[in-house]
């Protein structure tokens, strides 16, 4: 591997959530801290500001667990795919790249909400906090998480045969909801559907 450091010995490195694909930040490199994040598997930064290493995390337990790592073209610039462990910026946000300039169309950035709605019922089922809806369903086991999935297509039916936009849109996204959390109590990932999804486009 050989990477190319500008004149003051670091290289821009683009982070990336390995499962959205949404970007979470825009950080650099020395040559020790690429070293660190490929030898720990957790990312390593150098701050221009500060002038000293950092390591993602060590401070907010908010670390990014390395799922791969690329170069450009030009191996002037590293791509690190990662799984965070909460928000990349440091105001809370998911993603360091929050504002606006112009929008022209939707991404795959946009359905972030699936794959935080996930995490969270993953976390309801291990944590069960009492008066949760979520650790409700778990409790009452598999049938009732059926029944409700199956109440919920019922109800998107009925509100696209009567022709009620509204109405369709809020069962839509119950019956997502409980589908979720069906997947989630059977153990399938969200992402593996994704994938049996991306294979049959390619065809």
């Amino acid at each position: 591997m050989t990477i190319r450091f500008d004149e003051k010995g670091l290289v821009p490195a683009i982070v990336q959530d390995a499962d959205t694909k949404e970007v979470l930040t825009l950080a650099y490199m020395d040559q020790e801290s690429l070293t660190k994040t490929i030898e720990t598997g957790e990312t390593w930064f150098f701050s221009r500001s500060r002038q000293e290493l950092w390591h993602k995390g060590a401070t907010s337990g908010n670390t990014q667990t390395v799922i791969s790592m690329k170069y450009d073209c030009d191996q002037d610039a590293v791509l690190v795919l990662v799984e965070p462990k909460g928000p990349a910026c440091h105001t809370g946000a998911v993603s360091c790249f929050t504002e606006g300039i112009t929008e022209r169309s939707s991404s795959l950035t946009d359905y972030q909400i699936l794959h935080s709605l996930e995490k969270l019922i993953i976390e309801r089922e291990k944590e069960r906090p009492e008066g949760a809806y979520t650790t409700y369903l778990f409790e009452k086991g598999v049938d009732k998480i059926l029944k409700k999935v199956g109440e919920e297509a019922a109800e998107v039916i009925i509100a696209a045969k009567n022709r009620d936009k509204q109405e369709l849109k809020w069962e839509a996204a119950d019956l997502l909801y409980h589908l979720q959390v069906l997947l989630v109590e059977q153990g399938l990932p969200f992402k593996e559907v994704l994938k049996t999804l991306e294979e049959r486009h390619k065809r």
